[in-house]
């Protein structure tokens, strides 16, 4: 599995840079305006504070989360994603956030799990909202669609499932509480029940909104610092193209993916295919490099070393088939 993500990474590398004309490339990036890539930079940073700050209030149901703790936990995620194959920061951010607010690691999972859901429905409504300004492939228009379905179903299923607790609760609560809802998905649901319900669930599904906002206002600016000269409308659909195309597991840090469908993204829009493959590795860089420092800061902040994380990352998948309870 891990070498099919280095093979993967490495042709698209080679599609990214076959048939470009290096001359150009360094030409365009010594005209880079640094002003406009420190502002992207900011902007990318803070979407990650807003994400700490959500998962905050996810959790807010389970008891009383550090915000400092939250959103480091969230950093050192991302550094293990940018040096291990497979993005296991999911797993580690979870663990580490579960060790320190003494919330059990399933209920972490499952907090994780309702970002995604979250994040699929804004990414669906966003692309709904620019496909009434500008006229999007036919391929996309097809990737869209198939998203708004799986949505629609996913939040189906979520409703469906606090529904069911809650008329459970309701009609025979104390039959529920005697079994301590230790059935084998009775947890899972309770924990579901209790963030779904919240007060606090409704600030944290409307700052969603700022995670793609914030990204898009970055790789914008990334664009004017490289002079890429696309609106940021357009910008939005190269990011959402981006999102994409780098959710599934792959080699670390998306390298050769993120070039990818970067390049594709911009292929929509008409841009020079030496431009776009110079963009790809330079936007690359300058939204990988701050995260690898504020990561390892924040890991080893956490008392973690890069060797205790690969050890606990190695530990976790058995930590996570345990009762979610």
């Amino acid at each position: 599995m891990r070498w099919c993500g280095y093979l993967v990474s490495i042709a698209c590398l080679i599609f990214v840079l076959y048939d470009i004309h290096p001359a150009k490339a360094i030409r365009d990036l010594s005209n880079v305006s640094w002003k406009w890539v420190v502002l992207g930079i900011i902007f990318d940073v803070v979407s990650y504070v807003v994400q700490g700050i959500r998962w905050k209030l996810l959790l807010k149901p389970f008891g009383h989360v550090n915000l400092w703790r939250s959103i480091r936990a969230v950093f050192a995620g991302l550094f293990a994603n940018m040096i291990l194959p497979l993005r296991p920061g999911e797993l580690l951010r979870s663990y580490m956030l579960s060790d320190s607010e003494e919330i059990s690691f399933g209920r972490m999972l499952g907090s994780v799990g309702v970002e995604r859901l979250i994040d699929l429905v804004v990414a669906t409504a966003a692309l709904g909202i620019v496909s009434l300004y500008l006229p999007l492939p036919r391929r996309l228009k097809r990737a869209a669609t198939a998203l708004g379905i799986v949505a629609l179903i996913l939040v189906g299923l979520m409703v469906a499932a606090i529904l069911y607790l809650e008329i459970k609760l309701s009609s025979d609560p104390e039959h529920l509480r005697a079994k301590r809802l230790t059935g084998k998905f009775m947890p899972a649901l309770a924990g579901l029940h209790a963030m779904g319900t919240a007060p606090s669930f409704y600030p944290a599904a409307g700052i969603s909104m700022g995670i793609p906002f914030f990204q898009i206002l970055a790789l914008w600016c990334m664009m004017q610092a490289y002079d890429v000269g696309l609106p940021i409308v357009s910008a939005s659909v190269v990011l959402l193209v981006i999102n994409l195309g780098v959710s599934l597991p792959n080699a670390p840090a998306n390298v050769g993916s993120y070039q990818f469908f970067c390049v594709l993204g911009l292929s929509m829009f008409d841009v020079d295919k030496t431009k776009a493959a110079g963009f790809s590795i330079f936007a690359f860089v300058m939204v990988t490099l701050p995260f690898l420092f504020l990561g390892f800061a924040a890991m080893f902040q956490s008392g973690m070393t890069v060797r205790s994380m690969r050890e606990q990352i190695r530990e976790l998948p058995a930590v996570a088939r345990k009762p979610l309870a």
